[in-house]
């Protein structure tokens, strides 16, 4: 890195480039060994079936947390899990001020208050349309659309130029929540002129414009109109504009809504205090479901990502006590999959479709639009800014060079294509990546937070695979063996393939190669347990095609 004395503006994700999720980006200010710095966004990522147990993906922050004296403040764009997720887990470590909106300030209390977090960041709530100022920079906030109240895209000034920082945003003529995408505001910012563009790569492999939330909303009535039973529409908590729609809908085609869901009726909670779901009918109580006709209820749910514990999986399980779906009731899917749910997502249509269920989803109808621009959309956002330099974030690296490639030929004179953890000077002079930090996962696993190693996440791997084998050889005063020894075997098979016990087999192992071990020599306890161990691992390769984690303890 640079270690001269000149003011330097930099950039440095620590999460969300190249990849989905997690965003954590780091915008410096200064001479390389006294930068100031600010923190845009700290999400989280979810685990998949890769990370057994573990609850929540998060930044590695051990770069910025080595600079802590020097870190000015915290700007979440907004509430998504993905932005904003994991601030109650990493403020201990960053105690810097935090700047929100005023949903996601409601949104972070609420959380904390479930959660039962004590920790309590000071936040300073700040609106779209002004300014404040965090250190060396001078932030504004400027309104766009996207699939959750009040996010924006961030005005980032310095001394050396400005930065447009988009977060997630659209375009959308007809957004079913205020306000749109400030169209004038962004022109006026690009004729002030604009160093670079930080910008989501989401969709920039669709080709067109978005379709409206309005449109949506229509769509999503004509299903119900349509639907003779019970209709369950699973969507994004955080998507209270979906929820305003969806409640809508229900109210003009004379039904009811019921909320299922903790993480929905959080939301609705903050939305319905910020005055979001004014004018909508009161919703139904779970209790009195079964009163009201099949063709009156519509049952607004979470778990549109094949959640195990979420209330559609529950009621594909048929686990629910007061509510339930039965043949001729109807599920939408207002949701895209997010990659890797693919599989878990399927095991619930299928379970609903062998009820007599019907599915209705995005290629079936208009019932969801995703809040990410597509191509045409980045288009219209360069030729507003016109940046000097394109960095693509929020995306995996095909997301991110489909983005640089359509920047390019627009006529964007600069595209840096990063990736976590490289630092890339934004100015003075040409965009230069001048290193790379620190980066990776850390895993929330209960109330620990740590590496994979750290949380046992390796050998939880290891023993979804082949299963552990507990043996306790208990010897006497003459180092014979005290009778048989003990043997437990968990997520082993049961037999080989002629019908023998995999236990005896590996129990009789075990006692073989305690056995050929000299009596005096048997002495050394540590090498009878790993003689034991490795015959335990041996006979079970023979007889079954693999290796258990084994665990011998031996006592006299």
């Amino acid at each position: 890195m640079a270690t001269d004395d000149r003011n330097e503006l930099v950039f440095c994700p620590l999460g969300g480039v190249g990849e989905i999720g997690m965003n954590f980006a780091l915008y410096g200010f200064g001479p390389a060994a006294k930068r100031e710095w600010i923190v845009v966004d700290v999400g989280v990522t979810f685990p998949d079936p890769t990370l057994p147990g573990v609850d929540l993906v998060l930044p590695d922050t051990r770069f910025i947390e080595g600079e802590i004296d020097r870190l000015r403040g915290i700007v979440i764009t907004h509430a998504h899990e993905d932005h904003y997720g994991a601030l109650l887990d990493k403020w201990p470590k960053l105690k810097a001020p935090v700047w929100m909106t005023p949903f996601s300030a409601g949104m972070l209390e609420a959380k904390r208050i479930s959660d039962n977090v004590r920790v309590k960041p000071p936040v300073n709530v700040y609106k779209a349309g002004e300014r404040f100022k965090v250190g060396p920079f001078e932030i504004e906030a400027i309104a766009v659309t996207h699939s959750i109240p009040e996010p924006v895209s961030l005005a980032i000034r310095t001394p050396l130029g400005t930065v447009v920082h988009t977060g997630d945003w659209k375009l959308d003529p007809a957004p079913n929540l205020p306000p749109m995408t400030d169209e004038n505001r962004f022109r006026q910012i690009g004729e002030e002129g604009v160093t670079a563009l930080i910008c989501d790569s989401t969709n920039a492999m669709r080709e067109g414009e978005s379709p409206s939330e309005q449109a949506v909303s229509a769509g999503i009535r004509g299903v119900i109109e349509k639907s003779v039973g019970r209709v369950a529409i699973t969507t994004f908590s955080s998507n209270v504009g979906r929820i305003r729609s969806i409640a809508e809908a229900a109210r003009d085609t004379g039904r009811q809504v019921l909320v299922l869901g903790r993480s929905l009726k959080r939301v609705i909670d903050v939305a319905g205090e910020l005055g979001y779901l004014d004018g909508l009918p009161p919703f139904l109580q779970e209790e009195d479901y079964g009163y009201i006709p099949r063709e009156n209820v519509v049952v607004l749910c979470t778990g549109s990502q094949g959640e195990p514990r979420a209330a559609l999986a529950k009621l594909a399980r048929d686990e629910m006590k007061h509510v339930a779906l039965t043949a001729g009731d109807t599920v939408i899917f207002s949701s895209r999959v997010i990659p890797g749910n693919e599989k878990a997502i399927l095991e619930i249509k299928n379970q609903l479709i062998e009820q007599g269920i019907k599915i209705i989803e995005d290629g079936d109808a208009l019932v969801h639009v995703s809040g990410h621009p597509r191509r045409s959309e980045l288009l219209k956002m360069y030729s507003w800014i016109k940046p000097r330099i394109l960095v693509p974030v929020h995306g995996e690296a095909a997301h991110l060079v489909a983005q640089g490639s359509l920047g390019a030929g627009a006529g964007i004179p600069e595209v840096a294509q990063v990736r976590n953890g490289d630092m890339i000077r934004l100015a003075p002079g040409a965009a230069e990546i001048v290193g790379t930090v620190p980066f990776g996962r850390l895993m929330k696993d209960g109330r620990i937070i740590g590496t994979e190693q750290e949380v046992g996440v390796r050998d939880r791997r290891k023993l979804a695979f082949a299963g552990h084998v507990v043996l306790n050889v208990v010897l006497d005063d003459r180092y014979e063996m005290a009778g048989e020894p003990d043997i437990v075997a968990i997520g082993v098979a049961e037999s080989d393939a002629k019908g023998e016990l995999l236990e005896d087999i590996m129990l009789d192992a075990a006692i073989s190669a305690v056995e050929s071990i000299p009596r005096q020599r048997r002495k050394d306890l540590d090498m009878v347990s790993e003689a034991a161990r490795r015959a335990v691992r041996s006979a079970a390769n023979d007889a079954w095609g693999k290796k258990p984690i084994v665990t011998v303890f031996v006592t006299r």
